[in-house]
């Protein structure tokens, strides 16, 4: 795959992203941000008035008790209503690798994908992987998924973006 296919001159995008306790979720953002060329902002930081001038949107932030970041959801209340505008979903969840099938991610992002959607935005697609996680109880014993997200984390966060622009590069 030619990688840089996938950097087209004139798409312009932004990644939404909240990473609270030990930066997972930056991490696979700012692989993300490499291959679109994009920007990594809090959501408390975006310009909602800049938000026209993207192509693409990204959200992601870690999983709290099944949803993302209530700043992310307080983010997109005020989104004014598009057509059609693309947005991914991305996120990082403490879970148990057992526990981290296709279905269990889409099922996280389910609240957030509904919202989207809601104002008019089209979920081109979702990514999740594990993080590590020491909160609560988990602390006492190091945390689940210590080194979580890996190399081979990362580099699958930077192929979804990568093959999400090359689709959209052929249909142009």
């Amino acid at each position: 795959m030619n990688k840089d296919k996938g950097r087209r001159v004139g798409m312009r995008s932004l990644i939404i992203c909240k990473s609270i306790h030990q930066g997972n979720t930056k991490k696979v953002a700012d692989r993300m941000a490499e291959v679109l060329k994009a920007e990594v902002l809090e959501p408390e930081k975006v310009d909602l008035e800049r938000l026209e001038k993207y192509d693409l949107l990204g959200f992601g932030s870690g999983i709290y008790s099944g949803e993302h970041h209530e700043t992310i959801f307080e983010f997109v209340d005020k989104l004014p209503k598009v057509e059609n505008k693309k947005v991914f979903i991305f996120s990082t969840c403490g879970a148990p690798k057992i526990a981290m099938s296709e279905k269990f991610v889409r099922r996280n992002h389910s609240k957030l994908k509904e919202k989207l959607q809601s104002k008019g935005y089209k979920v081109v697609d979702e990514f999740g992987c594990r993080g590590w996680n020491t909160n609560s109880f988990l602390k006492l014993f190091g945390g689940i998924n210590k080194g979580k997200p890996n190399e081979n984390d990362l580099k699958r966060a930077e192929e979804f973006v990568n093959v999400y622009d090359v689709i959209e590069d052929e249909n142009k």
